[in-house]
């Protein structure tokens, strides 16, 4: 796990310096930052807009008497779309604007689902279920 997640935090950054240096050459650098500020600009906007949208789905259901499951995860969903789109990049504000378009989202949240189930049928995980 601890090599793992030491791969994340050097590789990704590294490919996003090369991103970012070969852009930069190409478009010249102030163009690049400018477009790295738009483009979290623009996602932290689709980011309010789908979590506005996620509470208000999950108001209704609490209200109905419902439990939110679906929308709890796409609220998570959204929040790491949120904090992947404050990381100045271009690779992490693809992954975050995908995260955030609904039928990625969807897919990303499917895997996330059989994930779960995996983690619970070998008890990685316990799940209670309050009725």
């Amino acid at each position: 796990m601890l090599f793992r997640l030491f791969l994340f935090f050097t590789l990704i950054p590294m490919a996003e310096l090369y991103i970012l240096i070969h852009i930069g050459g190409i478009i010249g650098g102030l163009n690049t930052i400018i477009l790295v500020i738009i483009t979290g600009f623009i996602g932290a906007y689709l980011a309010r807009m789908e979590g506005l949208n996620t509470m208000i789905k999950v108001r209704r259901n609490l209200d109905q008497g419902h439990m939110p499951a679906e929308e709890l995860l796409d609220a998570f969903i959204i929040l790491v779309a949120g904090l992947v789109l404050i990381t100045p990049g271009l690779l992490t504000d693809m992954a975050g604007l995908l995260l955030l378009w609904p039928p990625t989202r969807n897919k990303f949240k499917r895997f996330l689902r059989k994930k779960f189930d995996e983690m619970a049928a070998n008890g990685s995980i316990n799940i209670t279920r309050f009725h």
